[in-house]
């Protein structure tokens, strides 16, 4: 591990909707995160804690982004962190556009006003080996009790729509499914209730990481499999546990847009990144 700081590792912690990031900026110093580091840096009582670790770097357009889950696992999307960052740069560059590339592929953010961000995160891939799931099927209806949909947004999603999302124990029902074998990456799960007219009340068991207050590439994938069954138009507001997003399923890709925070910034103790090596 090195950086340009031997006093350890500087980070900033953010949030969306109560959706947790650690982020380093590694533009400008060498930075390297091993699986077991994300690990340890995400443990809530004897790391900093987080539901994912973003890493920003030099990139063709104006940053690329990585991700890893509290587990330690790597994530190739990250809808709120994406969000979160783009605030970052946002207002760092004074620019109100960004060009940001990811493993899910180039995407975009705009300054929506009001201290909102926009982030266009995609096509959504419904096609079953895309997701991916293990075998040809419907991705609208899986052979699953309850129906789910499949969603890729460069992370796989299955979508329950229930009666009650508040009802479902989700510390039980979503780890069930996470690692259905139809998903041989995992997935995300969520359950998902129509509040109202094109309002959808979201609770979400997010890989790797388990029940979190948010989660921006899930809102997208529910907005798109309720779309799809007809339950909505395509632009929705989804209720979760840390607040409202709007998400519209436009021709270019799916647009999510919330507030971000920037909590704070710290730096993480060599001595601590040491031991984990």
């Amino acid at each position: 591990m090195s950086t340009a700081e031997p006093s350890g590792l500087p980070f900033m912690k953010m949030h969306g909707l109560g959706n947790d990031f650690v982020v380093v900026d590694a533009r400008a110093r060498d930075v390297e995160i091993t699986s077991a580091l994300a690990k340890a840096i995400g443990d809530r009582r004897m790391g900093i804690g987080f539901d994912q670790l973003a890493v920003i770097e030099p990139g063709q357009g104006d940053a690329h982004l990585r991700f890893w889950n509290a587990d330690g696992t790597m994530s190739g999307a990250c809808g709120n962190a994406t969000r979160c960052i783009a605030r970052y740069l946002l207002d760092e560059t004074g620019k109100d556009h960004l060009h940001l590339t990811t493993e899910r592929g180039d995407l975009f953010a705009t300054d929506a006003g009001d201290g909102l961000t926009s982030v266009n995160m995609g096509a959504p891939q419904l096609e079953w080996q895309d997701i991916p799931l293990a075998e040809a099927m419907d991705t609208l209806e899986l052979p699953i009790e309850g129906a789910p949909t499949a969603t890729g947004m460069g992370n796989p999603h299955c979508t329950f729509f229930v009666e009650d999302a508040e009802a479902v124990p989700l510390e039980t029902f979503g780890p069930r499914y996470e690692q259905h074998p139809l998903y041989p990456e995992r997935t995300n799960v969520q359950v998902v209730s129509v509040a109202g007219t094109n309002l959808l009340r979201m609770r979400v068991w997010e890989r790797g990481v388990g029940v979190t207050l948010a989660s921006g590439s899930s809102s997208c994938a529910v907005a798109v499999a309720a779309a799809r069954k007809g339950l909505t138009d395509r632009a929705v507001t989804i209720e979760l546990d840390g607040g409202r997003m709007q998400v519209e399923w436009r021709e270019d890709g799916v647009w999510m847009t919330g507030p971000t925070a920037h909590v704070c910034d710290g730096v993480i103790s060599r001595n601590f990144i040491e031991a984990v090596r």
